[in-house]
C-alpha cells in the first residue's frame, strides 16, 4: 500500500471537489422538486447537519489515527464480520463510482456532445479515472491543486455574470418563504444529505490515515465542508432567483439551464460551458476518490500489498455498471429518490455511529474490569 502523504491544504481541496462532484449540477432541481422555493434553506440546514457528521467522522479518526476504515472495521467488529462489511464497502464504493461515470455520460450525450454513443463516453471516463488512481493519492491531490484555482475563478465568474443580469431576478420566485411544511423539508434535508453528507464516509479510507498533521487536517475538512456548502447554497439560490421553483424542478439540470440564460450585451452569452467545465472537473475527483477508497478497502480487506493490478478489472467492472445499473433515466431518477438515501444513510451514518457504540462498550467493559 502506499506510504505517501497529502497535506491538509491538499486534503481539504479534495474534499470540496468531492462535496461539490455531481451536487452542483443534480441536486438544485431534486430539492425544488419537493420544498419548491425553500431549496436555498434546505442547502443551508444541510450544510450546518453536515458538519456534525463530519464531527462524527473526526471523532472516529482520533480514536484510530494511523487506520483506514476497512482497518476500523476490522479492528472493532472482528475479522470475519469487519472483513464482511468492508467487502460491502468495496461494492457502495465502486457503484457510487460508476453512477458518477452515468450521469457524466447521460450529461455530455443528452447536452453536448448529442450523436456520440454513450459507451464511449464512459469508456473514456473510465480510462481517465484509471490513470488517476494507478498514479496514486499523491498525484490526484496534486492534480486538485492545480485544478481548483480554475473551478473558484469559473465559480465567481458565473455567479458574477448572474449578478450582472439583474432582469433576469423574479424575487417573487422566492417567495412565500418556509411555506412548504416540516415533513418536505426534512425530506428535502434527507435528499441533499444522501448526496453532500454521507457518501464522505469513504474520505475516512484518506483522512487521517494519509494525511499530514492530523489536527490541521480536521480544521480543514470543517472549512472544506463550509466552503462547499456555501457555494452550493449560492447556486441553489441563484436557480430558483432566476429560472423559479416551477421550471427548476421540471429541469433535469436546472442550473446548466441557468448559465444558458444569461447574456451580457452581444459578448457573453451561452455560458453553459462554464457550468459544464466545473462540475466534469469536480465529478472526476469524486469518481477517483471513490474508486480510490474502494480499491484501497478491497486491498486492505484482503490482505493485497499493491493494489494496482487490480484497477483495469475493476475498471472494466464499472463501466459496465454504468451502462447497465440505469436502463434509462426515469429509474435513474427513481433510484435517486428512494434508494440511494438510504443506502448512503446505512454507510455515512449507521455505520460510523455502530462502531462508535460498539468501541465505547467494549472501553467501559475494559474499565470496569
Amino acid at each position: 500500500m502506499e506510504n505517501l502523504k497529502i497535506s491538509a491544504r491538499q486534503f481539504a481541496i479534495l474534499v470540496i471537489l468531492f462535496s461539490v462532484g455531481t451536487t452542483i449540477l443534480v441536486i438544485p432541481g431534486s430539492l425544488a422538486n419537493v420544498v419548491k422555493q425553500d431549496a436555498w434553506i434546505i442547502a443551508i440546514i444541510g450544510t450546518v447537519i453536515c458538519c456534525l457528521i463530519v464531527g462524527l467522522y473526526v471523532m472516529i479518526g482520533r480514536i484510530f489515527p494511523a487506520m483506514t476504515l476497512a482497518e476500523i472495521l476490522e479492528s472493532v467488529l472482528g475479522k470475519w464480520l469487519g472483513k464482511s462489511i468492508s467487502l460491502s464497502f468495496v461494492f457502495f464504493a465502486f457503484f457510487a463510482a460508476s453512477d458518477l461515470i452515468y450521469y457524466a455520460g447521460n450529461f455530455l450525450t443528452t447536452q453536448i456532445l448529442l450523436y456520440t454513443p454513450i459507451e464511449a463516453i464512459h469508456i473514456i471516463l473510465a480510462c481517465i479515472l484509471l490513470m488517476g488512481v494507478r498514479l496514486g493519492l499523491e498525484t490526484v491531490a496534486r492534480a486538485a491543486e492545480l485544478f481548483f484555482p480554475v473551478f473558484i475563478f469559473l465559480f465567481v465568474l458565473l455567479v458574477g455574470s448572474v449578478l450582472l443580469t439583474s432582469d433576469l431576478w423574479k424575487l417573487q420566485n422566492l417567495e412565500p418563504i418556509l411555506f412548504t411544511g416540516i415533513k418536505p423539508m426534512i425530506r428535502a434535508v434527507f435528499i441533499f444529505l444522501s448526496s453532500f453528507s454521507f457518501p464522505l464516509i469513504v474520505i475516512l479510507m484518506i483522512f487521517p490515515s494519509f494525511v499530514k498533521q492530523q489536527r490541521p487536517a480536521e480544521k480543514s475538512f470543517f472549512i472544506a465542508i463550509g466552503t462547499a456548502g456555501g457555494c452550493l447554497t449560492i447556486l441553489i439560490f441563484l436557480t430558483i432567483l432566476v429560472l423559479g421553483p416551477e421550471t427548476s424542478a421540471r429541469q433535469m439540470y436546472p442550473s446548466y439551464n441557468l448559465a444558458q440564460s444569461i447574456k451580457i450585451g452581444d459578448f457573453l452569452q451561452r455560458i453553459e460551458a462554464i457550468l459544464a467545465i466545473m462540475w466534469l472537473i469536480t465529478i472526476f475527483f469524486k469518481m477517483v476518490i471513490y474508486f480510490y477508497a474502494g480499491i484501497i478497502s478491497f486491498g486492505q480487506t484482503l490482505n493485497i500489498k499493491d493494489y494496482r493490478p487490480f484497477t483495469f478489472p475493476f475498471g472494466m467492472m464499472v463501466v459496465v455498471l454504468s451502462l447497465y445499473s440505469h436502463p434509462n433515466v426515469t429509474h435513474s431518477a427513481k433510484f435517486d429518490y428512494e434508494i440511494w438515501p438510504v443506502y448512503s444513510l446505512i454507510y455515512g451514518l449507521a455505520l460510523p455511529l455502530l462502531l462508535l457504540m460498539i468501541h465505547g462498550l467494549r472501553k467501559c467493559i475494559k474499565d470496569a474490569k
